[in-house]
């Protein structure tokens, strides 16, 4: 079968010691039992944090991230795909107003703009937990408007402002503000694309690819 390790991060080094037996000899002692008994098990583990990191800090052991980083796969942040979020705000909105009974009227495209601007540290996770509680909030019919988004959500429109967004569709009004902070960001670092990056939360590679899609 299958074993899904979620934030395999988090877990205690004297934990990791027992998850590196596992997987080295492929046996387990249940809580209790005298004897080992054999597994077929595939992991599937997943993190947020950088392992190669939590390695070097001394808080994850080394030979059990080289025994797990078999078949890596990277799952791009929300703030790398902001196409996506009006889709999954959209979806959000429909689930938690069938769950709650409402009939709620979408969002404005004020609201949409901070959405899509903002850059969701705390990724999809972040963005629905967003949605319910404006669906707890809102009266019968009602439509998402600003003034209902969450204060750090709100103070993104000011960098919409400066932006300078013009009116057009949302795919365009988008890019406009993406172009806006990739520039701020390259200027604040003297045009370093390493240290730009990482204070966009994106891989430099990531960079380039947006860069280029600017024409830039």
């Amino acid at each position: 079968g299958t074993l899904f390790l979620d934030e395999v991060a988090e877990i205690s080094l004297s934990l990791q010691s027992k998850l590196l037996r596992v997987l080295q000899e492929g046996e387990i002692r249940p809580v209790g039992a005298s004897r080992t008994h054999l597994v077929d098990v595939r992991i599937v583990a997943a993190t947020n944090r950088n392992l190669e990191n939590e390695v070097k800090a001394g808080r994850f052991r080394e030979d059990l991230y080289y025994r797990l980083k078999v078949f890596p796969l990277r799952s791009p942040a929300l703030r790398e795909r902001r196409e996506d979020i009006p889709l999954l705000a959209g979806a959000f909105l429909k689930r938690y107003a069938s769950e709650l009974g409402k009939s709620v009227g979408g969002f404005s495209q004020q609201a949409m703009e901070l959405l899509v601007a903002y850059d969701w540290p705390g990724n999809v996770r972040e963005l629905q937990n967003e949605i319910q509680r404006l669906v707890i909030q809102l009266d019968e019919g009602a439509f998402v408007v600003p003034e209902l988004l969450s204060e750090r959500i709100r103070c993104v429109e000011g960098v919409v402002g400066k932006a300078g967004v013009s009116k057009g569709t949302l795919r365009e009004m988008m890019d406009q503000v993406e172009k806006y902070l990739l520039l701020e960001s390259l200027r604040d670092h003297g045009n370093n694309k390493t240290n730009a990056a990482k204070t966009l939360g994106i891989t430099r590679e990531g960079l380039h690819k947006k860069l280029r899609s600017h024409g830039m």
